[in-house]
């Protein structure tokens, strides 16, 4: 066993720091609870949305090719910004992103090669349905057309 370089009262000092730390900013973060569930909503509609546009992809293109399979991730909270939602599409090294953040965008990101710059980057208001549905279309032919380059 190791050594540890603390015991007992320390430890209850750290653990109630960070206890405290804790709820600090869970009151802060309080403020931003119906933006953000409204953020994660709509990163979820349109994870559905290009879901299913994949899904008609790969029916028509992928099952005969396997090599033209595009993953997508699942949504989670935004790398960048604490207060948005995130989802990827990837394919090798070539990436996408959809970020929608709890002040009401949506962000169209790339495609780029990973390690590489992000961009370009479309943003739309989040209630802009027809115009983030014809980006989305453009965003995702362009992604597919990048990543299967041979």
């Amino acid at each position: 066993m190791l050594a540890r370089p603390w015991r007992g009262e320390d430890e209850v000092k750290l653990d109630e720091r960070l206890a405290d730390l804790g709820q600090r900013y869970s009151d802060r973060e309080a403020a931003e609870g119906e933006a953000l569930a409204r953020a994660w909503e709509c990163a979820e509609a349109l994870h559905g949305r290009v879901a299913r546009a994949l899904v008609s992809f790969h029916r028509s293109a992928a099952d005969s090719a396997p090599q033209l399979q595009v993953g997508q991730g699942a949504p989670r909270v935004d790398d960048k910004h604490l207060h948005a939602v995130q989802f990827d599409l990837f394919r090798g090294r070539c990436r996408a992103i959809v970020t929608v953040k709890s002040r009401g965008d949506v962000t169209l990101v790339g495609p780029f090669r990973e390690g590489k710059t992000e961009g370009p980057c479309r943003t739309f208001p989040i209630g802009a349905s027809e115009p983030i549905e014809e980006a989305l279309g453009e965003f995702l032919a362009l992604f597919i057309e990048e990543a299967l380059r041979p």
